[in-house]
């Protein structure tokens, strides 16, 4: 019982992410993450809540929406409410970085004021688009990570009154983003091509441990088998089917983390019906048998 309980959290990483990461009285996190320590890989996901990413240490790649860019330590990733991101390994780079995540109602979306109608509101609607990519040589760069570093110390030491110190670097920030925003008041073709990649991670997150094939992803989309390997590695950066293994892959790491459960099990349970393919692309992909990888992480 204990072991299907584990399974059913490691399948509610879902790409739409509706876990609410803090309590409503203050809906903001900050998560210290390693790749590829602590996941092997980010899948590409989207929210509801608002999300910057910070790169600490080392290198990787960082995908936000069908931009793919690589992720140098000082780097900031904005990430719209909505919006695709994913992280993954760049040649076996260890890459440190910060999820800060919070609720655009933290910084007074739901308010009936003019900071909230005039910004929030039209930001949530998706008719204001922020930089995707801050790097240490833009012009706004210093006052952004100026902030975010305040921000970093306040929730490192919390003294009286961080909570508002908190909230104040946040409103800080975006107020600085709306400086190099730009508008998009129109349904591009980009945002169609949203909805279909969504529906189909949605259906990798639900069948990945079934049988997929280009053919069947195709058809829901619409497109000939050809039209939609090249469109799905265009918006992914992956071949389709390079990506399921990667995404199957990293469904049996995290099982091999949390559960006893035998390899065949968890190989079977995984999307492999073969287990000596499954032991060589877990070795491939981890530099280590999944024995090893199970004992190494005890």
């Amino acid at each position: 019982m204990e072991n299907v309980e584990k399974i059913k959290k490691i399948r509610t990483m879902a790409y739409h992410e509706t876990k609410r990461h803090a309590d409503t009285m203050f809906a903001f996190n900050v998560y210290p993450c390693t790749i590829p320590q602590d996941f092997s890989f980010v899948p590409l996901h989207w929210q509801d809540s608002m999300e910057l990413i910070y790169i600490k240490r080392g290198s990787g790649i960082a995908q936000v929406d069908f931009n793919v860019f690589k992720a140098q330590a000082g780097d900031i990733f904005v990430v719209q409410p909505g919006h695709l991101h994913g992280l993954r390994e760049l040649r076996k780079t260890r890459m440190e970085y910060e999820n800060i995540i919070f609720d655009m109602s933290f910084i007074g979306s739901n308010c009936v004021d003019i900071c909230s109608q005039k910004y929030l509101q039209p930001l949530i609607g998706g008719k204001i688009v922020f930089p995707p990519h801050i790097t240490v040589d833009h012009p706004m760069y210093g006052q952004i990570c100026a902030c975010l570093d305040v921000l970093d110390d306040l929730c490192a030491r919390r003294p009286t009154g961080y909570e508002l110190g908190v909230k104040g670097q946040l409103l800080s920030v975006v107020s600085l983003l709306f400086q190099i925003a730009r508008e998009d008041a129109s349904y591009t073709e980009e945002n169609k091509n949203m909805q279909k990649i969504k529906r189909v991670l949605a259906a990798i997150e639900e069948n990945y441990d079934k049988k997929l094939t280009v053919e069947d992803m195709a058809a829901g989309c619409g497109y000939s088998a050809s039209h939609f390997m090249r469109w799905f590695k265009e918006a992914t950066g992956s071949a389709f089917n390079a990506y399921l293994i990667e995404y199957r892959l990293d469904r049996a790491a995290a099982q091999l983390r949390t559960t006893g459960d035998n390899i065949l099990e968890i190989a079977e349970r995984t999307g492999f019906d073969n287990l000596s393919n499954f032991n060589r692309l877990f070795k491939k992909r981890f530099n280590m048998t999944p024995g090893q990888f199970r004992k190494q992480d005890l």
